[in-house]
């Protein structure tokens, strides 16, 4: 939302965050559209709300899904009219505001069931932008860990820089935490190495781990000698391990991964008494 907005005509103007999950329904309306002095117990001052305060830039509605219905309406009320009042007061404002919304619920099979208001999603369903997790787009790591870095920089953090194998590591990792996650990894490993490049050595355990475990090495073989067979079925049961890992467990995207078909994994999952979901 940031960078869309950074990129847009309105990037001289504001760019107001609202996280409309963290802040309780009942002082959501004064934190949007502001209040007077003594509109209710505790309003010992005029507040300016979001609004006005993203006036010619971007009001960013982040968790927009977890907004409860009487807001919803109101909110409805301020897109279509394009005017609002502040709490207590009888006086229209007006503001020039370009709206971004986010959530990471699936608000048009909400609004079917009723959690949602059909007519609010439809007005804010302008232009629809699908961001998939990031397990799914690890080919977007380098770009990401680069536009983290360099914003670190810009905020007085250390630089710092990754290795390939650092980096392969990286890619294997199943990023439940999406973005948030990595660009609170790299803050952290910039604290403790700073201007430094990362190895794998230097990633926490379940990411540094995951790769060693996923993908073993043999550059020779013993002088004893090996069992081929036994070291196969390790590697595969490993990297099969290591895809349900990145997929949560689900086989049809496990499979997908491996490119095999997805009975096949089945059979291998039988064969190494491998537990994952259908």
């Amino acid at each position: 939302a940031r960078r869309i907005h950074e990129l847009s005509a309105r990037s001289r103007g504001p760019f107001v965050p609202v996280n409309c999950g963290a802040i309780p329904r009942d002082l959501l309306e004064s934190e949007l559209f502001g209040h007077e002095k003594g509109a209710f117990t505790g309003a010992l001052t005029t507040r300016i709300g979001r609004f006005e305060l993203a006036d010619g830039g971007t009001l960013f509605l982040d968790e927009i899904g977890d907004m409860s219905v009487d807001m919803q309406v109101k909110l409805l009320r301020v897109l279509q009219e394009r005017a609002f009042e502040r709490v207590g007061s009888g006086e229209q404002r007006r503001a020039n505001v370009r709206i971004l919304a986010a959530t990471h619920r699936d608000l048009e099979a909400r609004a079917r069931g009723g959690e949602f208001r059909e007519d609010l999603f439809f007005r804010l369903n302008v232009f629809p932008i699908v961001v998939p997790s990031l397990r799914d787009r690890v080919e977007d790591l380098p770009a990401l860990i680069d536009d983290l870095v360099r914003r670190g920089e810009a905020e007085g953090r250390p630089s710092i820089s990754f290795t390939d194998t650092a980096l392969d590591c990286l890619s294997a990792y199943s990023w439940p935490g999406n973005v948030r996650e990595l660009q609170n990894l790299i803050e952290r490993l910039a604290i403790l190495y700073p201007n430094q490049t990362i190895d794998r050595e230097q990633l926490p355990t379940p990411i540094g781990e995951r790769r060693r475990s996923a993908q073993p090495s043999l550059t020779t073989i013993p002088k004893s000698g090996l069992d081929l067979r036994e070291y196969l079925s390790t590697i595969e049961k490993q990297l099969i391990r290591s895809a349900l890992d990145q997929t949560d467990g689900t086989v049809a995207h496990a499979a997908r991964l491996l490119k095999l078909q997805r009975t096949t994994l089945v059979e291998k999952l039988r064969k190494y008494e491998l537990v994952a979901q259908a």
